[in-house]
């Protein structure tokens, strides 16, 4: 078996070097896709559509923990999907405590059963990822379920769980393996006892009292919904919440959740994790100000403190392709293309690419048509929109005040404005001031709006219609003159009038 492998690799090396830069040589594929996520199946879907023989390699290895998922990538399996659906969990626990105050008569007191909830997502995901085998299968696309690495600059070999392999050759690679949540290997214990958001979409039972270590969308959001649906949750945050947003709405954000529930540890890291009596977690932490050490027990520790791309394996420096060294992702240019002509990368493995799969998704699917449909468009990096799901929501598209500040200077920047108060929130007489509104504007050239930032109840659903306008290069002098739906919480945003420069109240009184 090992001599008939070592020939099928020296075939497909063959057949790679020997056609190496002729447009017409024979290859196995028109294009291999690496990575079955979001990006990577949008794009092998789209290439499929035209007539190109396209495969798909995808292998997920498990977590330190074990747990394994299938086709479909970060966002269906471990991402996105299971998110909103467990935030959706959490609202849904607001709604019962506000619907007293509605007149609805609660015979007992609600209690959320973890399993139910967990196998209710888990069931969904699941279905997501048969669907996305049936479209491979439908659009005659080949799905390989194996781990590959470059033999040749053509040449993937793909190694099945049990050590198998297959060798095949693309005239165009893409690789899309995205990332997988860091594991802080310096602190002891990290690996044995905690979890990543990986695992914590997979658990079974509930995992009870737990400390959510970081600060970035993952661990706020995870943290969001533990404390929505009962949990005693606690973040530990080293420096600062959601580091690359606004910082001002990233303060409300966190504000909120203190209010409603969550602890947070602020200038706080651990220093070691201890397995104690009963299977909980002794915790020692120092905060990083004064280096007083200090101790708690939990049920779960998760890790939130970044993710790394899954580049280790792929064998990339055999075919020169280059990656930066300080963080591990592929360097491409404008077209996605790596420095290899015919190797591209998209997603969150891209260095200097948005972290979120809508861009994925819209990045791969314009590489297909450029490779294959003889289009020269190219993906749109700017005004991206995007929302953490957390308790109160924070939607926001384009720049935040600090970056539009450092790029064009505060003198020549314009931010409007206000806190409103959700009608929802009214009559349950929920704190809303957290609710706010922030649109940041260039003084001249029209007042031209450089970013829109939204604290408050469906926020994803907020921004995404403004984030067209200001795509198209929508003014504030524009938005003043469009209607607002009545009574909404968009409204809000297009009768902002005061000026943070006036240091006039912003608090929105009367409808």
């Amino acid at each position: 078996m090992a001599a008939l492998c070592r020939c099928a690799v020296r075939r497909a090396l063959y057949r790679a070097k020997g056609t190496r830069g002729l447009s017409g040589a024979h290859h196995d594929y028109d294009l291999l896709v690496i990575g079955g996520g979001s990006g990577g199946l949008a794009c092998a879907k789209e290439a499929a559509q035209f007539g190109k023989k396209v495969a798909v390699f995808d292998y997920v290895d498990p977590s330190p923990r074990g747990t394994k998922w299938g086709i479909g990538g970060t966002c269906v399996n471990v991402g996105c999907i299971p998110k909103k659906l467990m935030h959706q969990a959490a609202l849904l626990g607001w709604a019962i405590k506000d619907a007293p105050h509605y007149g609805w008569h609660m015979s007992e007191t609600a209690q959320h059963d973890w399993s139910t909830m967990a196998q209710a997502v888990q069931n969904y995901v699941k279905s997501l990822n048969w669907g996305h085998r049936i479209q491979l299968q439908d659009k005659k696309v080949k799905y390989f379920n194996l781990k590959a690495s470059f033999l040749g600059d053509h040449a993937v070999r793909g190694r099945s769980k049990a050590g198998k392999e297959t060798l095949v050759t693309a005239k165009n690679i893409v690789i899309a393996t995205g990332g997988r949540p860091k594991y802080p290997t310096h602190i002891p214990g990290a690996v044995d006892h905690g979890i990543t958001s990986d695992d914590l979409f997979w658990l079974k039972q509930s995992p009870g009292k737990t400390l959510v270590v970081g600060a970035s969308y993952v661990s706020l959001e995870c943290a969001g919904f533990l404390s929505g649906v009962g949990l005693n949750t606690t973040v530990m945050v080293r420096s600062i919440p959601l580091r690359g947003f606004d910082q001002q709405m990233a303060v409300l954000v966190t504000d909120y959740m203190e209010s409603y529930g969550t602890k947070f540890l602020w200038k706080c890291s651990p220093s070691r994790i201890e397995k104690i009596e009963n299977e909980r977690l002794l915790v020692t932490y120092k905060t990083t100000d004064t280096g007083k050490e200090e101790h708690d027990t939990f049920d779960t520790v998760m890790w939130a403190v970044g993710r790394a791309p899954e580049t280790s394996q792929l064998n990339l420096d055999k075919v020169g392709v280059a990656t930066n060294p300080n963080t591990g992702k592929i360097i491409v240019d404008e077209l996605e293309a790596s420095s290899v002509p015919h190797v591209f990368a998209i997603g969150d493995i891209a260095e200097g690419r948005p972290e979120l799969t809508p861009t994925a998704i819209a990045a791969g699917k314009l590489l297909a048509h450029r490779l294959f449909n003889n289009s020269v468009q190219r993906m749109d990096y700017d005004s991206v929109p995007t929302t953490v799901f957390t308790p109160l929501e924070y939607g926001c598209v384009g720049l935040t005040e600090e970056d539009a500040a450092e790029r064009y200077g505060e003198d020549k920047i314009e931010v409007f404005h206000a806190f409103y108060k959700p009608l929802e929130f009214t009559v349950a007489e929920r704190n809303a001031s957290q609710c706010y509104i922030k649109m940041v504007c260039l003084r001249k050239e029209g007042q031209r709006i450089l970013g829109l930032h939204f604290t408050g109840p469906n926020a994803g659903e907020v921004i995404q219609g403004f984030a067209l306008g200001i795509k198209c290069g929508a003014t504030y002098p524009q938005l003043m003159n469009t209607v607002g739906i009545h009574p909404t919480c968009a409204e809000e945003i297009t009768k902002l009038h005061i000026t943070k420069r006036s240091g006039l109240d912003p608090t929105v009184t009367g409808c």
